[in-house]
């Protein structure tokens, strides 16, 4: 898959303070991209640089193999964390005002921008000041405007941060809604449930420098340890755990069920799940067993670790 987005070599000092080193990364057109990192790590940096707000020190940023522009401008999308609405002005004005630096003519701004708020249910609002708006009323204006010029890359920098549970589903639908329709997307997030769900690829900054990034599944296949949670319903749960721990490495763990079960999370070596399953079946009956799959979250804790 070709990138929409080529960052290569990336390298931004303010003052004595490194924020990125020799960053690259693709983000492949049409994807759901997480872009993950912990606090200070250099994000931020990085999606100003990709937006020109900033300018990189060292490196390139290709969107479509061209050379990032101003004319760009128009294809991009960006909802900083740090929302930018003027608290003063009337939220269809500054919509408006908005999506015509995007390059919108006025008419059309007017009618696409009507058309999203009816779709978010805040068209009441359009005459309102933003002062006078919920944080999350003023959320949805927030993503109005970064989508309503229908834009070939988006990024959201926590899109779900103030957003209750109900208004976070209607966001996460109307994004992925705009992916199926072809916009890439950048997320850039700390909750590792949203990049659970939404992201297909992922890229890992830490201290200044991207230490992982590739597809998540790709990513997750390499860091599983071939580990399972058991679940074995017997009469004797004390002799068959001490049975199974004699051929295989085995601890104690929980899962939920109706059952009052053995549940052993159990380690295999060179053994294959067949002689496994066959091996604790003697013991009694095997009502659970599943692969023990690194999450987003244990990929993103280990890797940082090892990084540090």
């Amino acid at each position: 898959m070709n990138p929409i987005l080529d960052i290569k070599n990336i390298s931004k000092f303010y003052g004595e303070h490194q924020a990125l080193n020799d960053v690259s990364l693709r983000v492949p057109e049409g994807s759901v991209f997480g872009l993950l990192g912990p606090n200070g790590a250099g994000k931020t940096s990085l999606l100003r640089i990709v937006n020109q707000i900033t300018l990189p020190d060292k490196g390139e940023v290709l969107f479509e193999d061209q050379p990032l522009k101003k004319i760009h401008v128009k294809d991009i999308g960006y909802m900083p964390e740090e929302r930018g609405l003027y608290n003063s002005m009337k939220v269809g004005e500054q919509a408006v005002y908005l999506a015509q630096l995007k390059g919108m003519e006025k008419s059309i701004a007017v009618e696409k921008l009507k058309y999203w708020f009816k779709k978010l249910e805040i068209i009441e609002w359009w005459d309102k000041k933003i002062q006078e708006l919920s944080k999350g009323m003023a959320q949805k204006v927030q993503f109005i405007v970064t989508v309503v010029h229908e834009p070939k890359l988006l990024i959201f920098d926590e899109p779900f941060s103030g957003f209750d549970p109900i208004n976070a589903q209607v966001i996460r639908d109307e994004i992925l809604e705009l992916n199926e329709k072809g916009a890439t997307i950048i997320f850039s997030t700390h909750r590792m449930e949203s990049v659970e769900e939404l992201c297909e690829y992922i890229a890992l900054i830490n201290k200044s420098k991207c230490i992982l990034q590739g597809k998540l599944l790709d990513i997750k296949r390499n860091y599983r340890t071939n580990t399972f949670r058991m679940g074995l319903l017997t009469e004797e749960p004390d002799y068959a755990k001490e049975m199974i721990g004699k051929i295989y490495s085995t601890s104690e763990t929980d899962f939920k069920s109706i059952d009052e079960e053995l549940k052993l999370e159990i380690q295999l070596g060179e053994q294959n799940t067949n002689e496994l399953l066959a091996y604790v079946g003697q013991w009694g009956r095997i009502t659970h067993f599943e692969e023990v799959i690194p999450s987003a979250s244990d990929i993103f804790i280990q890797t940082v670790r090892n990084n540090s």
